[in-house]
């Protein structure tokens, strides 16, 4: 992963928040913001020295070898403070005139060894999928939200599902489920070919910060009247690639958009605007008309 753009909102620590549920990353963009390691080369090179950008990338560099490095979520905390001394030691080195290149592999090998004594990560710790149990015919929402702070820009989620009643987090199992890209899906009307296991993975600029998983369940008997071989018999019928229509988009209504202020997204605050407006210009004509009315008759 390289150096983000100065736009980009990724706080420290953030992905410390790259959590496949028991574990975190151990990489220098998850603990560091861009700002920072701006700051640290400006003080090595100089704010306009032609050797900023060789700082950066020798920085980036140093760090590679824990880009895919994974630790216990549970010591992200610690592991967020070595990195904030590493922080401070740096800004040291860089002010008493010191070499970058001698300084990054430095305290690279130091965090290296601050991870080796961290806990290894653990196995998956239950409840690991979670459970939603939905009466067929009904309808099952799915929320992709984690308790941390995500970046503003170049975010992205995509779903899968397994089916067939699966619960697992093999991901050979897994299929794309298209048209699902926000972090709310739902399913309606729920089916019992539904019973499986979704999966929702929040990407940014094409690194996965984290996947969370659904196991759904579909409870109540078919319509009254239908024998099994009935039902059988219907599915055969209706047998058709669906990934297309098992799993559509979220569209708030105006009550869901008042009621959960993370769905005015920018799209749909455009479209609350509209509404308002529109309705604003229909009460305004037929004000006027009533009262053309109104005047006609005296």
């Amino acid at each position: 992963m390289a150096l983000l753009a100065p736009g980009s909102a990724v706080p420290s620590a953030l992905v410390a928040l790259t959590v496949f549920r028991a574990s975190a990353w151990a990489c220098l963009l998850c603990f560091t913001s861009y700002n920072e390691r701006l700051q640290i080369c400006q003080i090595f090179a100089g704010l306009e020295s032609p050797d900023l950008g060789k700082c950066e990338e020798a920085f980036t560099d140093a760090f590679k070898g824990l880009l895919d490095t994974e630790i216990n979520y549970d010591e992200r905390s610690h592991l967020h403070d070595a990195f904030t001394r590493m922080t401070h030691s740096l800004q040291e080195v860089a002010a008493a005139q010191g070499s970058f290149r001698v300084a990054f592999p430095h305290a690279a090998e130091k965090i290296q060894k601050i991870i080796l004594q961290l806990k290894e990560v653990q196995a998956c710790i239950p409840p690991c999928v979670q459970d939603l149990t939905v009466t067929r015919g009904h309808q099952a929402m799915f929320f992709c939200t984690v308790n941390f702070q995500l970046p503003k820009e170049e975010i992205t989620y995509s779903w899968k599902f397994a089916g067939g009643g699966l619960r697992t987090q093999d991901l050979s199992y897994f299929r794309e489920i298209p048209r699902a890209r926000g972090y709310l899906a739902r399913i309606r009307p729920v089916q019992p070919t539904h019973r499986g296991t979704f999966s929702c993975v929040i990407t940014h600029d094409q690194r996965p910060l984290a996947r969370l998983y659904f196991f759904l369940n579909v409870t109540g008997p078919p319509p009254r009247g239908e024998t099994e071989l009935q039902v059988a018999f219907r599915e055969v019928l209706r047998w058709a690639p669906r990934e297309g229509e098992m799993i559509e988009p979220w569209t708030p209504s105006l009550g869901e958009l008042l009621a959960r202020p993370e769905a005015l997204t920018p799209g749909n605050q455009c479209l609350l605007a509209v509404a308002v407006a529109l309705a604003s210009a229909s009460a305004t004509v037929l004000a006027w008309i009533f009262f053309r009315w109104y005047c006609s008759g005296d």
